[in-house]
């Protein structure tokens, strides 16, 4: 069994907006941030991708200026939202520096940077530039380090980087450190951010969709790649919780191994990550309200996790994904994904899933194309990344 963690405070930042408010106001508009736009030096793809406006223009403090890269700028501004950077303070004074922990997830971090250094490399030797420092920006720990040195804090950093269910495994970290007494709280979440190599790289896979991608669709024909910062500050709950408050009840990993970027064709390593997300929380199969699905609107993907879920739950709980309104955040979902299950919670509704225009018959679960006015108390969101590295969390009104 898994003790609760209050999820005292929490923000995102994605191509919905900056903070909770701008994330709230889409979702229940069912409002997409994706576009069709050209990124860097892409020309010739035809996708949407989920850009954070104004992240090309924000800076970092000059006591950060040696982290520049996309990726430490998104998470600054991911960090700025919703009062996250006093919550942090104030549990630095009543903790102590030490006593908070910094797990974070990410699958590319700051990547672009070295793309961008590629491209001005000495034509003679082949050196990249002088001024690039790999340590502080494509290193995966750097983004940890970062939000450390941002913080002053001095606990353990640690990053995960297991492609799409990074910032949902360091949940189940950080669960185990606080138990272990390491640390009384925890900085967790995920930062990804655009790059040349994710793009191509799926577009290479024949796994792009020419539009806003269509999860769970009949004719779905891939994803749409995003990105984002999202972060929850993670402790043992208070003495007294208010109703609006959001628990981390179970967090259930698997690791099926059956293909470097397929699933297992019957959902074996999805069913088994929810089989323990319940058995951590003590919950039954009817005990939850909604499924946050993976959803990557692949023909695969989506076949397997539906197969999981239907196994597992039946039709009987309300589903769906929102990869359609904020496209695949790599590394970043997880957190994005908790966030989005969070706010379901304390506003009381469940998301449909957007651009979607006839459900797959063949997937027997109970999908959602409309927000739907019921107010969940138990919420499961799943994490599901290349090589089988499974994820699923299950968050809770702290009634």
């Amino acid at each position: 069994m898994l003790n609760s963690l209050w999820l005292s405070h929490f923000t995102a930042a994605s191509c919905l907006g900056h903070g909770l408010e701008a994330t709230l106001a889409a979702l229940r508009a069912q409002k997409g941030g994706l576009a069709s736009r050209t990124f860097e030096t892409v020309t010739d793809l035809a996708t949407h991708i989920g850009e954070v406006s104004g992240l090309d223009q924000a800076a970092l403090p000059a006591g950060l200026a040696g982290y520049e890269c996309r990726n430490n700028r998104l998470a600054y501004l991911g960090l700025c939202q919703d009062g996250f950077n006093a919550a942090v303070g104030a549990a630095a004074v009543r903790y102590g520096r030490r006593r908070i922990g910094v797990l974070l997830g990410t699958s590319t971090a700051g990547i672009l940077q070295t793309e961008q250094a590629y491209r001005h490399r000495d034509p003679v030797t082949g050196a990249l530039p002088a001024d690039f420092n790999y340590r502080t920006t494509h290193n995966s720990y750097s983004v940890a380090d970062f939000v450390r040195h941002a913080f002053n804090l001095e606990g353990p950093a640690v990053v995960v980087s297991t492609a799409c269910s990074s910032s949902a495994k360091v949940f189940a970290a950080a669960a185990r450190m606080i138990a272990a007494d390491l640390v009384d709280a925890a900085l967790v979440g995920g930062v990804d951010s655009l790059c040349l190599t994710t793009l191509y790289g799926f577009n290479s896979l024949e796994l792009l969709s020419s539009e806003p991608c269509r999860p769970y669709d009949a004719d779905r024909n891939g994803l749409s790649i995003g990105e984002a910062a999202a972060f929850i500050l993670l402790q043992r709950p208070a003495d007294s919780l208010d109703a609006d408050a959001v628990l981390l009840l179970g967090a259930g990993e698997s690791s099926d191994a059956h293909h470097m970027s397929s699933p297992h064709p019957e959902g074996l390593g999805a069913r088994m990550a929810m089989e323990a997300a319940l058995k951590t929380a003590g919950l039954q199969p009817a005990d939850i309200d909604y499924i946050n699905l993976h959803g990557t609107a692949t023909p695969s993907n989506d076949a397997a996790e539906g197969q999981a879920v239907a196994t597992l739950f039946g039709s009987q709980v309300p589903c769906s994904s929102t990869k359609g309104a904020t496209g695949h955040t790599l590394g970043a979902a997880g957190g994005l994904e908790a966030v989005i299950s969070a706010l379901a919670l304390q506003h009381g509704f469940l998301p449909g899933g957007i651009n979607t225009r006839r459900v797959d018959p063949d997937i027997p679960i109970q999908y959602l194309t409309a927000n739907r006015a019921d107010a969940p108390r138990r919420v499961l969101s799943n994490s599901f990344g290349f090589g089988g590295t499974n994820c699923s969390l299950i968050l809770g009104r702290a009634e």
